[in-house]
């Protein structure tokens, strides 16, 4: 006996494409709060209620719960001049295995601050499956006196599950522009084909080592020289360190418990927004539930 396929059902010839994501949303922030609003899906947008002193906020989201393959999402923020928001996601992202044949997968945070406008983005943590392949792209435009609180973290492998990320690639990049001209552009480029922590980035001089996990904060504004002190206290060596240049504070962490450099992160970012913009030194209750 064997099975065959009814008269009233066409036969399916060739391989068939997996399904893609692409997906976007865009959030503008204005003298009155919130002011136009975009989303496409996965990609979706909430507006809790934000705390008394606290910045307007929303809160990106994919709704697929996750990313692999060939999916594309874009965040776009825009604060315009002398306005304030804060934009947040609503847990950390998981990036999914990714099949030899599959695209990469791709991330793009696109930031626009107008003049005397003040902006945070904290993202929360991209946990990187083994396998997966993730291109991630954080942009920002400026204007002269202009203040944004940025905020991105890498975890490599599920830690929960004693996995590391030995297999698969990620390009994290950063480009931060003032009044048009181009001040910092940074990108980190990992990637493994084996067993060993070591194959990432082989041959390169310098690579995560035993980091689990790899954090950048950045402050962009007049003022970030008089924090500097600060910063250094918040990221201390041997996993941390902090730095000053051209109207941009750095903080940088590679740690070997992501549970831990979490913890360091939300510290450094309390602190940081509760002196550079006098808000309350809580994150928004996404961060904490």
């Amino acid at each position: 006996m064997h099975a065959s396929t009814p008269a009233n059902i066409p036969r399916i010839s060739g391989a068939t494409g997996h399904q893609r994501l692409t997906g976007s949303s865009r959030v503008a922030f204005g003298a009155r709060g919130i002011v136009d609003i975009y989303q496409k899906a996965p990609c979706r947008l909430l507006f809790p209620d934000a705390e008394a002193g606290a910045f307007p906020l929303a809160v990106s989201l994919t709704t697929s719960g996750g990313l692999t393959g060939g999916d594309r999402v874009s965040v776009q923020v825009i604060v315009e001049p002398g306005a304030c928001g804060t934009a947040t996601t609503q847990a950390a992202e998981k990036l999914y295995r990714v099949l030899p044949e599959d695209p990469d997968i791709v991330v793009e945070t696109q930031l626009s601050v107008g003049a005397g406008g003040r902006c945070e983005w904290l993202g929360q943590e991209a946990i990187l499956f083994q396998d997966t392949r993730l291109r991630r792209r954080l942009e920002a435009d400026l204007a002269g006196d202009a203040q944004l609180l940025a905020v991105e973290t890498l975890v490599l492998g599920r830690t929960a599950m004693g996995e590391r990320f030995t297999r698969g690639m990620v390009h994290d990049s950063w480009r931060i522009r003032r009044d048009g001209r181009l001040i910092w552009a940074d990108a980190l480029h990992l990637a493994g084909h084996g067993e060993d922590p070591g194959t990432l980035s082989a041959g390169l001089p310098h690579g995560p080592g035993e980091a689990r996990a790899l954090a950048t904060v950045l402050y962009a504004g007049p003022d970030a020289a008089a924090h500097l002190d600060l910063a250094r206290s918040l990221a201390p060596a041997p996993h941390g360190g902090a730095t000053c240049f051209d109207g941009l504070l750095l903080l940088r962490w590679a740690a070997p418990d992501a549970l831990a450099l979490r913890a360091q992160v939300m510290a450094a970012v309390c602190a940081l927004r509760a002196a550079v913009f006098g808000l309350p030194p809580r994150l928004p209750a996404l961060w904490t539930c």
